[in-house]
């Protein structure tokens, strides 16, 4: 009986102990480590407790599109959409190959946007050539006319005293304009070929002797001119013939008239040094001569022009010509301008100012005559 009872104590103590045992094995197994499928469940959301807190900042976030947006070529007009991009929205099976719209900043709109400011660079670039095309009746003029130059075809009035003559009245009448232009169309700083065509009525009067005629020279001429950047050139035709008033042979009746006359043939070269001041040459030939004129005659200078419209300001002006003639033994006379001049937007030109002359007469009925002038004159340019 007392061995039954020591037997049944035993039990109870090993059962004890293996129960504890177990409760350990157990804690040890349940670290993370050990329970891998735990690890990598995805996390459980937390419950939120009370208000969230409200940023105070606005929300950068784009609304949602819902309208379909315009295709590529709306958009950006002129350029290609992309063979690669399907025309329907929904695609086919999933399997479109990029999207029917393709913003700004992709590479293809960037391709398109650099090939355009490249050709409006090239455009820039050759504007002088890229916008040349024929015109009827051009405004301005290639080839500018001399400002001093006395001879030139114009509208003008200067009234001098000559030293031997006292008060004269020496007037122009007339212009030079173009026919046909190839080349810009920009009335003030015009590029390419014109042709032109003058003409013009020199009278002197003799304020002395109730206005009478004394002398009048006429001019015409057809010139071929160009400009190209800084540069001018001229080459063309002209025919000078004079003239003795009819006053002026009733009044002296021991003067001969002359029969002067040039048919001659011109070259004319120009430079701007900056675009208000020009210097320029010019060589005359004359194939047929008349009256004591001979072939060679050559006319060089510089015009100091502000070539700007002007507004009612205006702006000052100076011009010096000097002429030479082999009738003269190549002498010849020099022209001084200055005054104030008014420049309108096509170009043409209001001046006044004063002019001294020195040499021989540029009226040619005197082309022999030593004279010096010195006055007050009015001029238009077209």
């Amino acid at each position: 009986m007392r061995l039954l009872r020591f037997f049944v104590v035993g039990v109870l103590v090993e059962a004890t102990c293996a129960g504890v045992m177990f409760r350990v094995a157990v804690a040890q197994d349940s670290t993370p480590s050990a329970l891998p499928a735990l690890v990598a469940s995805p996390p459980q959301q937390m419950p939120v407790y009370g208000t969230p807190e409200v940023s105070p900042y606005p929300s950068t976030s784009a609304p949602e599109v819902t309208a379909a947006l315009a295709p590529y070529n709306d958009v950006m007009p002129g350029a290609a959409t992309p063979a690669s991009v399907s025309n329907n929205n929904s695609g086919d099976n999933g399997n479109d190959s990029g999207p029917l719209y393709a913003p700004y900043g992709s590479p293809d709109a960037m391709t398109a946007a650099r090939a355009a400011d490249a050709n409006a660079n090239a455009e820039r670039a050759y504007i002088g050539r890229e916008n040349w095309r024929w015109q009827l009746m051009p405004t301005g003029l290639l080839y500018k006319t001399y400002l001093a130059g006395a001879f030139e075809p114009r509208i003008g009035s200067t009234i001098v005293h000559e030293r031997t003559r006292a008060w004269l009245w020496n007037a122009s009448a007339g212009a030079r304009v173009g026919i046909v232009r190839f080349g810009t169309d920009d009335p003030l700083y015009p590029q390419g070929w014109q042709l032109d065509i003058e003409g013009a009525a020199f009278p002197r009067l003799d304020l002395e002797n109730q206005e009478d005629m004394v002398s009048c020279d006429f001019r015409a001429g057809i010139p071929l001119t160009t400009r190209q950047g800084p540069w001018e050139a001229k080459f063309g035709y002209y025919h000078l013939s004079s003239h003795l008033g009819d006053e002026y042979i009733l009044t002296h009746d021991d003067y001969r008239r002359i029969n002067y006359v040039r048919e001659s043939l011109l070259l004319g070269l120009a430079v701007y040094l900056n675009p208000s001041l020009r210097l320029y040459s010019e060589a005359g030939w004359a194939f047929y001569t008349d009256g004591g004129a001979k072939p060679w005659e050559f006319q060089f200078g510089v015009d100091f022009s502000s070539p700007e419209p002007s507004g009612p300001t205006g702006d000052p002006f100076f011009a010096i010509n000097a002429h030479l003639r082999q009738e003269n033994d190549f002498g010849g006379n020099l022209s001084v301008q200055t005054g104030w001049q008014w420049r309108g937007r096509t170009g043409q030109l209001f001046r006044l100012g004063m002019q001294y002359f020195n040499g021989m007469s540029d009226q040619r009925q005197f082309y022999d005559s030593f004279e010096e002038q010195i006055g007050f004159g009015v001029w238009y340019d077209f």
